[in-house]
């Protein structure tokens, strides 16, 4: 029974895989023959994409908050790549990622198609990243970040980075903080964290051979940037995102 869930799921993952890669190709074809960006069109598409890679995923959604009707700089706790699809499918969204994402087989070549932009750790380029940043803000496009610059067990939070919160700032845009969490029989789910050495089908397989798992998303009070720095947008962003997963009296977690 558990072989024959795992092919059901691995079929259904790879069909919308191919559908993504006819959507990718078809985009590229159509900038080509438009010769401008499409980047709106981009994250419409990529919205539409990642809800069906997120119903291929074993999990069971549930959404607190309410969507901005304004573009704004989100910002998300980081527990696996399934942030990405599942967070993705709420509305038009680019994403901010590792720049070794761009060298995935596919899931590489996908994220580059959607619009996702590539930062390399330690390249010492904050300056150009937050005026790329700013243009795809101030372009009246949402864009959604990671600040903790890793993924995590879902047990505690890292520091948010001030440094990838100040385009909010430029750009004069409200963040939006979010905190997602996978549970378990109650508890935090230890299948869903990608973190460590893992790679990336070990990880797919463990997951599409375990049972449902619930994932709680809280999208939680904006946070206005205009009187902030960076840093005191970035630990006021924590402490949202802290409080919404381990209440009030647990915020020393958010270390």
């Amino acid at each position: 029974m558990n072989k024959l869930r795992l092919s059901l799921r691995l079929l259904r993952l790879l069909a919308v895989l191919a559908l993504g890669a006819l959507l990718g190709a078809a985009v590229g074809v159509l900038e080509r023959l438009v010769r401008h960006d499409l980047m709106a069109t981009r994250q419409r598409l990529t919205r539409w994409f990642l809800a069906r890679l997120a119903a291929a995923l074993p999990f069971r959604l549930q959404v607190q908050g309410e969507l901005p009707r304004a573009p704004m700089l989100w910002v998300s706790n980081h527990v696996s790549w399934t942030d990405i699809p599942l967070l993705g499918m709420l509305t038009p969204l680019s994403f901010l990622s590792k720049a070794e994402v761009r060298t995935w087989p596919l899931a590489g070549w996908l994220a580059h198609k959607a619009g996702t932009l590539f930062i390399r750790r330690g390249s010492g380029d904050s300056s150009l990243l937050s005026q790329q940043l700013g243009r795809h803000l101030r372009g009246g496009r949402s864009l959604l970040i990671f600040p903790e610059g890793t993924t995590s067990d879902g047990q505690s939070l890292r520091t948010f980075h001030g440094r990838l919160l100040s385009s909010a700032i430029d750009s004069g845009v409200a963040v939006q903080p979010v905190a997602i969490r996978y549970l378990r029989d109650g508890q935090m789910c230890p299948v869903a964290p990608f973190v460590g050495d893992d790679d990336m089908l070990s990880h797919l397989l463990r997951l599409l051979r375990s049972d449902l798992a619930e994932v709680q998303i809280q999208l939680l009070a904006p946070i206005a940037s205009g009187e902030l720095n960076r840093n005191q947008l970035a630990r006021r962003a924590q402490a949202a995102v802290a409080g919404a997963l381990y209440g009030e009296a647990d915020l020393q977690r958010a270390a």
